[in-house]
């Protein structure tokens, strides 16, 4: 009984172990956050004459599309905002129809996993 024990345990812990090298391997290849689906944007106005205040963003931590459509999707999510992220300068130009607090700006990057600043 000992041994069929420790064989179930064993087959048990092999998949375990398998599960955790296939994700694990997977973030590996995409580079970052394992890529998949990133959340459709909601509907911004991107009148320019309609945002009175912009502000620069350097975000940190993005490596490939997937992770700028996240960045931008949540600053988007903001009411009134409209920011579009540039991956190649890890940057995102954040326009504003009110001023919003820098802090509420990269506490919104950071929600999604990611550092920014000014």
């Amino acid at each position: 009984m000992g041994s069929v024990a420790t064989a179930v345990l064993t087959a048990l812990l092999v998949i375990v172990v398998v599960i955790a090298v296939k994700s694990y391997s997977k973030k590996l290849v995409s580079g970052c956050c394992g890529g998949g689906d990133v959340p459709k944007p909601r509907r911004v106005d991107k009148n320019p004459d309609h945002y009175s205040h912009h502000v620069m963003l350097q975000i940190e931590g993005m490596t490939c599309q997937n992770c700028a459509k996240q960045v931008e999707n949540a600053l988007n999510a903001i009411d009134g905002v409209w920011a579009e992220v540039d991956l190649k300068q890890n940057r995102a130009m954040v326009r504003q129809k009110e001023q919003i607090s820098v802090e509420k700006l990269c506490a919104a990057v950071e929600k999604v996993g990611y550092h920014a600043h000014i």
